[in-house]
Parts: structure tokens; C-alpha cells; sequence
């Protein structure tokens, strides 16, 4: 029976800061850092809250990712704000750029923020929340090294490249989704080996390009695009869009570097946003956004449907006042991460 450890969104926050902390990360860095995983716990993300702790500041600690890094901004062109995250964590960087490339998309109508040098780790919807919430429409793309065999293949190539799409919604939070092109997260597979389960099929092959539902087994060998050569494809356009573009590091090229820590690998993002305004003849968002909502209506008319992100929102409500829970374990693991 696995033992679990009640916080409040305060105590996560305060844990992530002092292990970062400790770990030789910046105070202004960290607090973005602990925002994105205190942010996933109060959502009821679990593969991207406390449980990267670890990864972070086992990252910070080799010297392999500079936690101390100030990201630069570069003004390529009126629609392109470019961010040299200078081989930092990917969520100081996002927060450095974000209010340039909102005003970029009200200028230019659209606008797109590459991300290079840096290393992401967080939950992608994260990175698009903002922006949807200042009334923007939002996608994120971000690779990381190979863990995806291509459709056909059995040796890993992609990394689980996801991407995140946010539309914007008057008076209410906004209609998000943030999935991989690989059938799960890595998190996802690490949890389950963690908790002693086993991974539904079709997630991953072992070693040998054998199906296997052994979550140690499925780290081992390669994990599995969603939808066999149509998640390939968007995992590959993932590539281009955020690597091919940046001259970041594809996937394979950040499997090539010494990662021993645990930590997120090198990899390239890149953000576009849209105002939906000035998509409409006289400058008005409010038609547009009232049109999608006929669409949303319609899905939630249907029994057993609902919204992308509605679970997140619903969890959102609770976790202030109930707080959320832990295994003892990763517990453990948080508390050793603040031990200089």
C-alpha cells in the first residue's frame, strides 16, 4: 500500500523553491520554475508537478543546464521575437518572451517567439495559458531527445515532441489541449513503473521492437507515436517547427549528449500567437469568439463529452481548498533535493 503525503498549493510552491534553491538555481529563475510545477499540482497533472523536482534540480546540479541563466530576446522581424535561453531551463525563458510576442501579435496580427539553447520540462499547456488568457490564440511546439520509434521503426528517433493549442473564451478559462504525438507522456510510463503498473498497449515496444505492457521494459526499448504513421507525422512536423527552424537540436541530436542526470534534455520550442481581432473585418474579437462557442455547445451536447482542459479546471476549483497528495516516496525524494 503506497502512502500518500497531504500539501497545500503554499507547502508544493515553498518545497519546489527551496530544492531548486538549494540546487544552485537563480531565486528569479526558480519562482518561475516552481510556478509551472506548483500550477501542475493544483491541476491535477501529476507527471509534471513535484515529480520533476528531481529532474530539475538534478540538471542544475551537474552544470549540465545552467540554472542561473538569463535569457536573452533578439528582434528579428516585426512578427519574429527569437529567446537564447543560453542552455537555461525553458520556462524562464517562455516567461522572459511572452509579453513581447503578445504585442507582436496585436502589431502583426500574428506572431511566433523561437526558443533556443534551452531545456523544457514543464507541462505545455503552461506555456499557452497566458497568452489565451490576454485573449490570444496560442500553439506551442517542443521536441526533446529520441524516445518515439517512427511508424514502421522499433529504434527510437522523435522525442515525444508535444504541442499545445489555447483558444481564447470571454468569462470563461480557455478551451486548451496539450498532448504528445507519442500515445503517452514519458511521465506517464515513468508513473506507472513507479507505481508497480503496467502501461496499456500500444504505448511502447521493448528492445527488441517487441509490443510489451512492462513500463520498465517500455522505457527501455521505444515508445509508440498515437495513431501509428499520423502521430509520426505530426511528431516529425514537431521536429521541423521546433528545431528545424530555431537550429536547435533535433532529437537524435540531443540523445547523442551526456544526459546521466535525469533532467530534461536540449531541445528547441517554438510559440506562435494569434489576435483573433484582427482576423475579423472591423477589428472585433468578440463575434469570433462567440462562434466558437456555438461549436463547444454543440459537443457538450452530446452524453459522455467534454471540453479539452475541463478536468484541469475542475480540479483547479478543488485543490485550493483540499490541497493535493503525493506518494511518500516522491516525498522523500523532494526533501533530499533540498539538502545542499
Amino acid at each position: 500500500m503506497v502512502s500518500d503525503v497531504r500539501l497545500s498549493l503554499d507547502e508544493v510552491r515553498a518545497l519546489a523553491l527551496r530544492g531548486l534553491a538549494a540546487s544552485g538555481v537563480s531565486d528569479e529563475n526558480a519562482a518561475v520554475i516552481a510556478d509551472v510545477m506548483t500550477s501542475a499540482e493544483r491541476d491535477g497533472c501529476k507527471s509534471h508537478g513535484l515529480f520533476r523536482l528531481a529532474g530539475y534540480c538534478n540538471g542544475a546540479r551537474s552544470g549540465r543546464i545552467d540554472g542561473k541563466a538569463k535569457p536573452t530576446l533578439h528582434d528579428d522581424a516585426p512578427g519574429v521575437i527569437r529567446v537564447d535561453a543560453h542552455r537555461g531551463f525553458a520556462a524562464p525563458a517562455m516567461a522572459a518572451g511572452r509579453s513581447t510576442l503578445a504585442k507582436k501579435a496585436r502589431q502583426q496580427g500574428i506572431a511566433a517567439m523561437p526558443i533556443v539553447a534551452s531545456h523544457h520540462f514543464a507541462a505545455l499547456w503552461y506555456d499557452v495559458d497566458a497568452l489565451a488568457e490576454d485573449g490570444l490564440v496560442a500553439m506551442a511546439f517542443v521536441n526533446s531527445k529520441s524516445f518515439v520509434a517512427p511508424a514502421g521503426g522499433i529504434e527510437k528517433l522523435y522525442g515525444t515532441n508535444p504541442m499545445a493549442f489555447a483558444w481564447p473564451r470571454a468569462g470563461k478559462p480557455p478551451m486548451i489541449f496539450d498532448q504528445a504525438s507519442s500515445a503517452s507522456a514519458r511521465g506517464e510510463i515513468q508513473i506507472h513503473l513507479r507505481d508497480g503498473k503496467p502501461i496499456p498497449e500500444g504505448w511502447a515496444i521493448d528492445a527488441d521492437g517487441n509490443p510489451t505492457t512492462d513500463p520498465k521494459a517500455g522505457l527501455a526499448g521505444a515508445q509508440l507515436p498515437f495513431g501509428g504513421h499520423k502521430g509520426a507525422a505530426i511528431a516529425l512536423m514537431v521536429e521541423m517547427l521546433a528545431v528545424g527552424l530555431t537550429g536547435g537540436k533535433f532529437g537524435f541530436e540531443s540523445a547523442a549528449d551526456v544526459n546521466t542526470d535525469g533532467g530534461p534534455s536540449e531541445g528547441g520550442q517554438m510559440m506562435i500567437a494569434i489576435d483573433p481581432a484582427r482576423f475579423a473585418a472591423n477589428g472585433d474579437s468578440g463575434p469570433v469568439l462567440s462562434h466558437a462557442e456555438t461549436l463547444f455547445e454543440k459537443i457538450l451536447e452530446q452524453d459522455g463529452t467534454r471540453l479539452p482542459s475541463d478536468r484541469r479546471y475542475a480540479a483547479r476549483k478543488r485543490t485550493p481548498t483540499e490541497g493535493i497528495t503525493i506518494p511518500q516516496s516522491l516525498h522523500e525524494t523532494c526533501l533530499a533535493c533540498c539538502q545542499s
